[in-house]
């Protein structure tokens, strides 16, 4: 077991939010991402910016940090498509997380879905093979994150050998974050989904979470089951999530996430610690907060946009761009947190936020400051 106040290496399309709950947790982050936003900077103690997770560019940022002296590394989203980039990052450092062959075998949606049906656990119909009709089919990327490049399948469109078909299922989307030391999992809480359509390639793009749901006991402890047989099966270890639909009295699993998820920001447990511990194999007994009910929600930009020098973020507002940073439509601008008594004043916060950005924004880009 580390000890705190040592240097971690943080690695993520954004990771903003393993770099604030590192540092919270009292240790020293040393960042590599993507954005490169600005309060990713604060909580960092150096950070590097890197044009993509692949091993070459990954490698370079890797080499431009090697004066600090870093003791493990943690890594987020981002290498669902860059394993090679994973694999690099596990040849230089101590990774605390799931390893690249498990990421690659969850990716792997024939042996994934297999392992499903084995273990009897319910998950909509796939298909690796165009079918017949095209009515209810989504079309899926073998390899992606966040919803990205999922959309209803039409029968005279030329597709990629990279994609699956899945039937649509009727329901509402959810997630359930877990602990796992690879032979049981812990549940820290189920939560909420929805999605935006951004395009005609990206009609379910992940846009917020809230830890509010309406699962029965009955269905939480039916998953808690499955997450057990999971973890044992895969050695899944550290933190993760599980995406699935609820339908009435049904849930069908869509995927497991194997690393830290957005879900994260919505506990104010020491999770950064306790996915620390559990890779180390030990789980501990969690804080229950059911105090707050806490949303987070992403805002895409609605035109190409260039963040204006002096811009004054509201309260609550996160992953802020750096100024004359261009963002394209449909891309993100940045995150926002919300709290209430109840979700459905979360909702409504974080819609109204998103309007007000959206709007301020997009007034700027025509008037200027």
């Amino acid at each position: 077991m580390f000890p705190k106040s040592v240097y971690v290496l943080l690695v993520a399309n954004s990771a903003r939010m393993l770099a604030q709950a590192a540092r919270l947790a009292g240790f020293k982050p040393v960042v590599i991402d993507i954005y490169g936003d600005q309060d990713t900077a604060q909580f960092a103690e150096a950070m590097q910016q890197t044009a993509s997770l692949s091993a070459n560019d990954l490698g370079n940022a890797l080499d431009k940090m090697c004066g600090y002296p870093i003791n493990f590394a943690v890594f987020g989203s981002g290498f669902e498509n860059e394993l090679d980039g994973l694999e690099r990052l596990a040849s230089r450092f101590i990774v605390l997380g799931n390893h690249s062959e498990l990421t690659n075998f969850l990716q792997n949606k024939p042996a994934f879905f297999s392992l499903l049906s084995d273990l009897k656990i319910p998950y909509p119909d796939a298909s690796f093979q165009k079918p017949d009709s095209y009515a209810n089919w989504l079309i899926k990327p073998m390899k992606g994150q966040g919803g990205t490049g999922i959309r209803r399948y039409r029968c005279d469109e030329d597709v990629s050998d990279q994609i699956y078909w899945q039937k649509y299922q009727q329901g509402i989307p959810h997630s359930v974050l877990f602990l796992a030391n690879g032979e049981r999992s812990q549940i820290v809480g189920f939560n909420k989904q929805w999605m935006t359509r951004l395009n005609d390639k990206d009609e379910f793009i992940f846009s917020g979470i809230i830890n509010a749901t309406a699962l029965t006991n009955e269905q939480k402890i039916e998953i808690k089951g499955w997450l057990d047989s999971l973890v044992a099966e895969l050695s899944l270890k550290g933190l993760n999530s599980m995406d699935f639909i609820q339908s009435g009295r049904n849930c069908y699993v869509l995927e497991i996430n194997p690393r830290p998820s957005a879900s994260m920001q919505l506990y104010d447990d020491d999770l950064f610690v306790r996915h620390i511990k559990a890779c180390d194999g030990e789980l501990y007994a969690l804080k229950q907060n059911t105090a707050e009910i806490t949303g987070f929600q992403v805002v895409y930009a609605t035109q190409d946009l260039i963040i204006p020098a002096g811009f004054q973020w509201p309260e609550g507002v996160q992953d802020l761009p750096r100024e004359n940073t261009r963002i394209s439509v449909g891309r993100p601008i940045c995150s926002m947190i919300m709290h209430a008594q109840d979700p459905e004043t979360v909702v409504e916060l974080l819609q109204k936020q998103q309007e007000f950005i959206i709007n301020a924004l997009d007034r700027l880009q025509t008037h200027g400051l």
